[in-house]
Parts: C-alpha cells; sequence; structure tokens
C-alpha cells in the first residue's frame, strides 16, 4: 500500500488535515481530518510502500500499545484511507 502522491498533511486551526493538492486532484473537493496517532502515521509512511503490519510496528513502538490493538488500529484506518482515496 501507498499514500497517493498529491495529497497533503497539515495542521490547520490545530487539526491535521489532509487535502488533495494539484490538477489531479482537482475534483477531491474533502478535507480530512486525522486525529494524532493517524497524522504520526501519516508522516511516518508518505512516500513509503508500507503494510498494516507496518504500520502496527509503528504504533506499538511510539504508543506502547500492544500489537492486538496495533493490527486492528492499522486495518481501520488502511481501510478507512483506501476508501476516501487517499491510499492504494
Amino acid at each position: 500500500m501507498k499514500i497517493k502522491e498529491g495529497f497533503v498533511l497539515r495542521e490547520m486551526c490545530g487539526e491535521n488535515i489532509v487535502s488533495g493538492e494539484g490538477l489531479q486532484h482537482i475534483n477531491f473537493n474533502k478535507l480530512i481530518s486525522l486525529n494524532s496517532s493517524a497524522a504520526f502515521l501519516w508522516r511516518s509512511l508518505e512516500g513509503k510502500e508500507f503494510s498494516v503490519h507496518d504500520m502496527a510496528i509503528l504504533l506499538v513502538r511510539e504508543y506502547a500499545i500492544n500489537m492486538e490493538l496495533a493490527m486492528k488500529d492499522s486495518e481501520n484506518l488502511c481501510k478507512a484511507w483506501i476508501e476516501a482515496g487517499l491510499a492504494e
């Protein structure tokens, strides 16, 4: 999996917001808000190929949670990013 090019994570008014940038995303009229852990993953994975397992490892290391919870959270986030058109 990879975050699609042309999407940018910015902080706006204390919120982590992803928006489309450039002509390829001219019809992407959404702003997507990410919580702090999702923003951490975005920043860690941007421009790289990754798997759900890779995401889970990052969560375990950063937040000291167990692997089962990290995998569940990573699976849900991957699904949400794919459905929103942010990753493929």
